[in-house]
């Protein structure tokens, strides 16, 4: 069994089975843990905490229903136990301001949804080099 956890919070599923199957497709030996909003996300950190279980790294989409990933990113930098996991923004938009909001609140970096299965296979090296991953490889769209 693996050591290296991620929790992808996205209210789109596909773009967890296109990342899975990027995963797959470079062999990684991860668990993906899967939230389609920031409470779900909330929800499910603090009970992976109650058993020991607490993710590598935190992907998160801005535009999601109920709680937004800012405001999720406020949450999780504001918590004790999930102030240390590095968060990744993980979004279609291209707002300068946005991005410099979310880096200030505390985000890792602030990544742009790849065009291409390339920079989706580029973007989750990106992904296991920041987990502390062995898989490493540039990433032209990181901050």
């Amino acid at each position: 069994m693996n050591n290296i956890h991620f929790l992808f919070v996205d209210d789109d599923p596909e773009e967890l089975v296109i990342l899975s199957d990027a995963f797959n497709d470079i062999h990684a030996d991860i668990t993906i843990r899967y939230a389609a909003n920031g409470e779900e996300a909330l929800v499910l950190l603090d009970s992976d905490y109650g058993s020991g279980i607490i993710p590598s790294l935190i992907i998160l989409d801005l535009n999601m229903p109920r709680m937004n990933g800012s405001q999720t990113l406020e949450s999780l930098k504001s918590s004790a136990h999930f102030m240390h996991i590095p968060v990744i923004i993980y979004s279609t938009s291209l707002n300068a301001f946005e991005k410099e909001q979310c880096i200030s609140k505390g985000a890792h970096s602030y990544l742009t949804k790849p065009t291409s299965y390339a920079e989706t296979l580029d973007t989750i090296n990106y992904f296991l080099k920041v987990a502390g991953s062995q898989h490493i490889s540039s990433n032209s769209n990181a901050v």
